[in-house]
């Protein structure tokens, strides 16, 4: 019989990625779309970063309502949230318009700093990294499902339509009717999570906070090594597409196969090899390997001239990120005091967010000005620094997934 701890990670498991799916839609959408009205390059870039600056600027405050108010409220009713942004995404018309839905979308995104708080609230502490690990898997899986369904329906927008601007609409149009469903299946079966009594208003500014938990003494490097993978990884997403483009010749068919390939194997890493390594080699190796693996990858993406040397990088990347990011979030929210993990899951996602900004207008220039492979050599000091920064800890870090058995 399931266990209702079991059936809730189920539950919020399916939120976050019917959440990401949606996100997932726009991949292929986005840059098309922007450029049909009149974008440049730089607006395409911007219109991606504006989504990351408002997840950025907003986790923590909707950690901190989850705190004081429960996880299901925020999650739920931001799902309807996300429901308006995509309609307005559906019918903008002009760039500005595409703005207004994006800066909507990542403000209502940012909620999902919530849904780890939430898998902290019915995990115990010795399986905490393995239930972090089912966000990633979510979000492995609603990256490759996404782009997949926006491509379907755009595909049928043109059948309906015979008109490529009124096609990807259709397909916005339906990602928001799924975003709705994804709410009315919250709403009806996601329950409340948060048990420990409401903490006192934090008045701290954002950038205290931030200052707080980066000072802690073990917290602190992890959040930054958590930042520095982030910002490693949207560095190197920004300028894969055109490197595959340049020097493989590969088109918008082949780059969607190739970040299916990645999400199904982060799918398959997070959500059923990560759990079963944990309890046998504990948070701190895994960490330590994906990070490793990490600043392996984008140093082969570098050194590319075929593309199976390409396919051997993604699968470093994969393995890399699957290991490493549950494994410091889980760790993270191990060491911070229980009422609260919303605002700590917030502030940590958050610095994830500040690199997604930062990155894709690093990767670019660095591409554009520099060398076609110096935004991968940079990614891969960024993962060097950040595994330095883990092997510095030491024994500091806690191994309490280990030996506990597979989940």
């Amino acid at each position: 019989m399931t266990s209702p701890r079991k059936s809730q990670l189920s539950i919020l498991f399916l939120t976050v990625f019917l959440y990401l799916v949606g996100f997932g839609v726009l991949i292929p959408i986005l840059p098309v779309l922007s450029r049909e009205y009149g974008a440049s390059a730089l607006q395409v870039g911007m219109l991606m970063s504006v989504y990351s600056l408002m997840q950025f600027l907003f986790a923590p405050f909707w950690g901190r309502l989850s705190d004081r108010y429960g996880r299901r409220p925020i999650l739920v009713y931001c799902l309807l949230g996300e429901t308006l942004s995509y309609v307005l995404f559906a019918w903008a018309g002009s760039v500005e318009g595409l703005f207004v839905a994006r800066a909507l979308a990542g403000f209502f995104g940012a909620s999902l700093s919530t849904a780890s708080a939430a898998i902290s609230d019915v995990t115990p502490p010795n399986e905490r990294s393995k239930g972090m690990a089912l966000i990633g898997a979510a979000f492995g899986l609603g990256f490759v499902v996404g782009p997949a369904i926006g491509g379907s329906l755009t595909l049928w927008g043109q059948h309906l339509f015979d008109n490529q601007i009124l096609a990807m609409r259709f397909a916005s149009g339906g990602i928001a009717v799924l975003c709705f469903a994804t709410f009315l299946f919250a709403y009806w079966k996601l329950q409340e999570t948060k048990t420990a009594a409401a903490p006192a208003a934090e008045t701290r500014h954002r950038f205290e906070r931030l200052g707080r938990y980066l000072r802690m003494p073990v917290v602190g490097p992890l959040v930054g090594s958590f930042f520095l993978n982030s910002l490693a990884m949207s560095t190197m997403e920004a300028t894969l597409i055109l490197f595959a483009a340049d020097r493989f010749g590969w088109g918008l068919v082949e780059v969607s196969f190739g970040f299916a390939f990645i999400g199904v194997m982060s799918a398959f890493n997070q959500g059923f090899l990560v759990r079963r390594l944990l309890p046998k080699v504990g948070e701190r190796v895994l960490m330590r390997l994906g990070l490793a693996l990490m600043a392996m990858s984008f140093l082969t993406v570098a050194l590319s001239w075929h593309v199976w040397t390409l396919a051997l990088a993604m699968v470093f990347l994969s393995f890399g990120h699957s290991f490493s990011n549950p494994s410091l979030l889980g760790t993270i929210s191990l060491l911070t005091p229980a009422d609260k993990q919303g605002e700590a899951m917030g502030t940590t996602q958050g610095t994830a967010s500040l690199g997604r900004i930062i990155g894709p207008s690093l990767g670019g220039l660095m591409y554009g000005s520099v060398h076609m492979v110096s935004p991968f050599l940079v990614s891969a000091l960024f993962s060097l620094i950040s595994l330095l920064a883990v092997l510095r800890l030491g024994a500091k870090i806690p191994d309490s997934a280990k030996g506990t058995g597979a989940a």
